[in-house]
């Protein structure tokens, strides 16, 4: 049974991976790419290399991301890589197809928004790919390039993925400011680098605003009479972990049970539906907390050194050292 929910498990991770690459390889073809609106990551350098030698971005994103694999292989283990290497040859062929469909027979992409709609494009497009990275991210997945950097860094420290690809993205987008204005002129390539950057925010934005809405978390304090009833469902059906505080009422001065639950937000409704069955008159409070780290919920991505625990272990021992100072002058004084 275990065994048959783990392949599952995996069936499911590469189905949405799959599909946030197609969602990434439509945003990005369609809607950024005809309109030279170049974005961060391996496919923002592939893209600037497409406009100055026309090479196919297929082609330079498969190759960049072949020298970044060994460190998703040391760094993020067999796992991750296995998805990664997946991703990075089914987002290649997706997007030699989308390049190729996108290519009228003159040789030009083509704007399904027409021309001159590039603010548009910008908007739908990043709303696709910062939609599409999130969707990857959550089911451990990597479309390579840059993204390895921020799942690298995302693993040991407490910073978000948006963040850490904003500072390697900024580097990409001004790349562009030299190639494109030694063409069209610096005044063109300075509006094409600051759309870019546009770019950048919306869709890190986007990516961020998805995978936070995914792991939002809330705090339930249920007031019931019959809270071991609730306690057992809710531990029972929906395999959620149930605290229960001693709780007394002012007013009444009466003893009564609270139970306190950590939940992610897309639980909260078959959370309150097992309240309604139980016990309707039930007493609930709700809110949302800003972050829930342990078992079931997020990892503690705090780095922590020697240097931390010989500090923290010297400063208790020399606080029980105080104590015991304290102890033996009032014992002292009493003695006296």
């Amino acid at each position: 049974m275990l065994q048959n929910k783990a392949i599952w498990n995996e069936v499911k991770d590469y189905l949405f991976i799959t599909l946030g690459l197609m969602l990434y390889t439509f945003g990005w073809t369609v809607f950024l790419l005809p309109y030279k609106i170049v974005t961060g990551g391996v496919t923002g350098i592939a893209a600037i290399i497409y406009y100055a030698s026309g090479i196919p971005i297929s082609a330079t994103y498969f190759i960049i991301n072949l020298a970044l694999l060994f460190a998703a292989l040391k760094v993020l283990g067999l796992k991750f890589m296995v998805k990664t290497i997946y991703a990075i040859f089914m987002l290649s062929l997706l997007l030699w197809v989308a390049q190729e469909v996108m290519t009228s027979s003159d040789g030009h992409l083509l704007q399904m928004l027409g021309p001159g709609n590039v603010f548009m494009s910008m908007v739908i497009g990043c709303c696709f790919t910062g939609s599409a990275l999130a969707i990857v991210f959550l089911h451990n997945g990597s479309t390579g390039g840059t993204d390895i950097v921020a799942a690298i860094v995302n693993k040991y420290h407490n910073l978000s993925l948006g963040t850490v690809l904003i500072f390697v993205d900024i580097l990409i987008i001004g790349s562009s400011l030299p190639v494109f204005g030694r063409d069209s002129g610096y005044e063109i390539g300075l509006r094409i680098m600051v759309t870019g950057l546009c770019a950048m925010m919306i869709e890190n934005f986007v990516l961020d605003y998805v995978m936070n809405a995914r792991r939002e978390s809330v705090q339930f304090l249920i007031f019931s009479r019959k809270y071991e009833e609730i306690a057992f469902a809710i531990g029972t059906k929906l395999n959620h972990g149930v605290t229960i505080l001693d709780g007394h009422g002012w007013y009444t001065g009466n003893e009564m049970k609270v139970l306190c639950i950590l939940a992610r937000k897309n639980e909260s409704a078959n959370i309150f539906r097992l309240i309604k069955i139980i016990d309707p008159n039930a007493f609930v409070s709700q809110s949302a907390v800003i972050g829930v780290y342990g078992e079931g919920f997020d990892t503690i991505k705090v780095k922590v050194t020697d240097k931390h625990a010989d500090e923290l272990h010297r400063h208790i021992m020399q606080q029980k050292l105080e104590e015991y100072k304290t102890q033996v002058e009032q014992q002292n004084h009493k003695d006296s």
